[in-house]
């Protein structure tokens, strides 16, 4: 078994989670088939790769992509993440500015002028971006295994 994988016992807990029985009619998936998917998401998560560079051992990239979308709307993805989610231990995760560096480039120019009052942000003032990250591709996979619970 690969070092990031789910272990037998962690699959144990998971499978009943999956689409796959008489509730589900239509769906002629195996148990190998599902643990292969499962392992070719927790790749993507990991890695950070686009969808197309999904290794050929998992399967077609666009084919895992639509069951990662379909399984992601019918909120699987959440049903695995509480149930394996429950055993992280955070007590001793520690980020302090010690640890955390910034760039160079990010102290600022030298010399540069001091910020006016003017220029402040008022506070009942509306944003002046809506981004929030697609709701598809990596961003989507990242979402859901390491949004905070």
């Amino acid at each position: 078994m690969r070092r990031h994988e789910l272990t037998q016992e962690q699959w144990d807990r998971i499978k009943h989670l999956m689409p796959a029985g008489p509730s589900d009619p239509g769906v002629t998936t195996t148990e190998e088939q599902d643990r292969l998917f499962v392992k070719a998401i927790y790749w993507m998560a990991r890695t950070g790769s686009p969808w197309r560079d999904l290794p050929e051992r998992y399967g077609n990239w666009n084919s895992v992509f639509k069951r990662f979308d379909r399984w992601a709307a019918k909120g699987i993805w959440d049903g695995i993440q509480q149930t394996l989610g429950a055993d992280a231990d955070f007590e001793w995760i520690l980020i302090d500015s010690t640890t955390i560096r910034a760039h160079q480039h990010a102290a600022g120019k030298k010399g540069a002028k001091t910020a006016n009052l003017s220029d402040a942000v008022e506070v009942d003032s509306a944003p002046k971006s809506t981004w929030r990250p697609t709701p598809y591709g990596r961003e989507r996979v990242k979402t859901i295994f390491f949004s905070s619970q």
